[in-house]
């Protein structure tokens, strides 16, 4: 194994469209990743568009655990660099993605580290295009006490040292929602998390298909799970973009 270098693992759950897109956001990288795994989510065998991949090695692991945790911690299981880089299949990412956060892994006391984001609201047209409505950015470094009232670091912005991933045994995929939340609450007990400034990282939304936007009793009994787990206040189920703006509204949006 080098001693430096990303695995990027990217959940996909049966929508090939917007996963050629984030796959493209991969090979366009100024600094290409060491290797990519999908995981599928899905009973179905994944497809892949000839053109998504480029010329970057991609393992497709068939998972169908119906859990974004579990199908992660699968995923860096058969994965070996150093660094682990993690990406939704609706998100996208700028070419200097992962050239960032790898100036962040250079200091050997970083464990975990995040760029910034923009959250997009968009629409899938008739012909499949993305048509972006609106976006708000999120950039702010590390604050605890924010962090205890609302997560403002999506997975598709984060990267962990994987051993600190392994420290940590990964995702607890006890969690059905918020697993990457409960996730950067434990990393951070041992070493803060380091913001890397740049918005590099797009968490796009749509009024279909958006796992944040669930307001069901799965995500009611995760939030409820993680407040008594790490002694936090009655938690309001909320997206991106309501986070996004209530950091506004806070002054929370510091571009560099």
């Amino acid at each position: 194994m080098s001693a430096e270098g990303f695995a990027v693992v990217i959940t996909t759950r049966n929508r090939p469209s917007l996963l050629a897109d984030a796959l493209r956001s991969v090979n366009e990288q100024s600094l290409p990743p060491v290797e990519a795994v999908i995981a599928n989510d899905w009973a179905q065998a994944l497809e892949l568009p000839v053109s998504s991949l480029g010329k970057m090695p991609v393992h497709v692991l068939q998972v169908d655990v119906r859990n974004p945790g579990a199908a992660r911690n699968r995923a860096v299981a058969v994965t070996s660099a150093p660094w682990l880089a993690f990406l939704d299949d609706d998100d996208l990412w700028l070419p200097e993605h992962l050239a960032g956060l790898a100036t962040a892994f250079a200091r050997p006391e970083t464990e975990v580290a995040y760029r910034d984001c923009a959250v997009i609201r968009e629409e899938i047209g008739a012909d499949g295009r993305r048509i972006e409505r609106e976006r708000r950015v999120i950039a702010r470094d590390w604050d605890d006490g924010v962090m205890r009232k609302n997560d403002f670091v999506p997975p598709s912005a984060t990267a962990v040292r994987r051993s600190v991933f392994e420290r940590l045994r990964g995702f607890d995929e006890s969690f059905a929602c918020s697993e990457d939340w409960d996730f950067l609450l434990r990393a951070a007990l041992s070493a803060q998390p380091l913001r890397v400034p740049g918005a590099t990282a797009e968490i796009r939304l749509r009024p279909e298909g958006n796992a944040s936007a669930d307001a069901g009793p799965h995500r009611r009994a995760s939030l409820d799970r993680l407040s008594a787990r790490h002694g936090l206040p009655h938690l309001e189920i909320k997206t991106f973009w309501e986070v996004a703006g209530d950091l506004e509204r806070m002054g929370g949006v510091w571009l560099p």
